[in-house]
């Protein structure tokens, strides 16, 4: 007898992306990546301080990579997605579309 897939279950949505800025972060670097930090803050409106807690969680993960470098003599930060952050972005909105179905 094959299990039952129950379609509201929660339990397997990536806390990692959920949180309402990282979720923000994912979804403008899956359009435009890399992102150039102050560009990314103004985006997802936030602060610095802010914008690198959650980028430093989704370093974590291993879903962006951050690179340092100067434009000039300028310093300058790139976030980029990774291939597996991008796998797990389309994960989580796999998820999230089949708990909207399940809603419907």
């Amino acid at each position: 007898m094959s299990a039952t897939v129950n379609p509201f279950d929660h339990t397997d949505i990536d806390d990692a992306i959920h949180g309402r800025i990282r979720l923000g972060i994912m979804a403008y670097l899956s359009a435009v990546s890399p992102a150039i930090f102050g560009e990314l803050r103004d985006r997802v409106n936030a602060t610095d301080g802010n914008l690198s807690t959650h980028l430093r969680k989704l370093e974590d993960a291993g879903y962006v990579e951050i690179e340092k470098r100067f434009e000039g003599r300028k310093p300058q930060t790139r976030v980029h997605l990774t291939a597996a952050g991008r796998k797990a972005w389309l994960d989580y909105l796999a998820r999230m579309r089949a708990l909207l179905d399940a809603a419907e």
